[in-house]
């Protein structure tokens, strides 16, 4: 009997820290995914326009379909190379950290140029696919960019949260990295369910709500999605801008060039003068404004070098 209850005594331990250890992998999960928060916002406001023009009862399986190719994304490829480059050439995180960070301030600038009538956008190259007659065909080529796409945002993700991750043991920081990956894919993609969804079931309720308060709500639903969608895109712009310039700030100090970086916090703290919003809303201004000069630099490169060998190595994904 004494050995027994020794048996469980251990048995209650080791589910003592085990249940710790996942603790402690929800909560840095929790705060590395955070630190992704523009690519999230991004890709939450990006994935609806793969949906568009296709029957109702196909976009729910489509936004699965992309939803699978996202984890296949993270928890196949990024996550095992992330890994193994915090393992043996840590000095490589800063700099994709900041390779990462053009790329939003790129894509943010070309937004804000389409939308000033600058040149074209990615949204023009991805209409083309549009006029494909063949229904089934548009569907697999839809998907297909999608995954594309979300491998980009994924690296980021990914990149952005290993970067946040506490230094630990390889098998902690998997399992964060993998929590992370989870929780984002989840989140993004039900997200867009619930937006891509949001004006059918508005539709419904209008139609067929016993109660006039419920048809009012739906006929609401339906008024208001067009607007909380652009909402959603400007603010995934602004979110890519802000947290653009600030991983680059944050890398050129991560490979030894301060004074940007400080320049911008003194600004910060001064501007803030002890208000702790105030701070952090000048900083991402401020982040968010050298992104956008960023950017506005880069789109030449973009539109003339890596948008056409992106076109060439995956023709299908623009």
């Amino acid at each position: 009997m004494s050995g027994l209850l020794a048996l469980l005594d251990d048995v209650a331990g080791i589910a003592k820290v085990a249940a710790a250890s996942v603790d402690d992998v929800i909560g840095q999960a929790a705060k590395a995914g955070s630190k992704a928060a523009g690519a999230v916002i991004d890709d939450a406001a990006v994935t609806p326009k793969y949906v568009q023009g296709f029957a109702a009862e196909r976009e729910l399986p489509i936004i699965w379909r992309i939803a699978k190719g996202s984890f296949k994304n993270k928890l196949l490829y990024l996550l095992p190379v992330g890994l193994l480059l915090a393992s043996f050439a840590p000095w490589a995180i800063p700099i994709l950290l900041m390779l990462g960070g053009a790329y939003l301030c790129f894509e943010g600038a070309e937004k804000v140029a389409h939308v000033l009538g600058w040149g074209h956008g990615h949204e023009d190259y991805e209409g083309k696919a549009d006029t494909i007659e063949d229904p089934a065909h548009l569907e697999e080529q839809k998907a297909q960019g999608a995954i594309k796409t979300d491998f980009i945002l994924s690296a980021e993700i990914m990149t952005i949260s290993l970067a946040a991750i506490p230094e630990s043991n390889i098998w902690m920081e998997a399992a964060t990295l993998a929590a992370v990956a989870i929780m984002i894919t989840v989140a993004v993609y039900g997200s867009v369910a619930i937006i891509v969804k949001a004006d059918d079931v508005g539709m419904a309720m209008a139609a067929n709500g016993r109660l006039s308060p419920t048809r009012a709500l739906g006929r609401g639903i339906v008024k208001v999605m067009p607007g909380f969608l652009k909402l959603l895109t400007i603010i995934g712009t602004a979110a890519m801008l802000w947290v653009g310039g600030s991983i680059i700030l944050h890398g050129l100090a991560e490979t030894g060039w301060h004074w940007p970086e400080d320049v911008v916090y003194g600004i910060g703290k001064a501007v803030g003068n002890g208000s702790g919003f105030v701070e952090w809303a000048t900083k991402a201004t401020i982040d968010g404004i050298l992104g956008l000069a960023l950017g506005f630099v880069l789109i030449p490169l973009g539109e003339k070098v890596i948008t056409p060998v992106w076109r060439a190595v995956a023709p299908k994904a623009v």
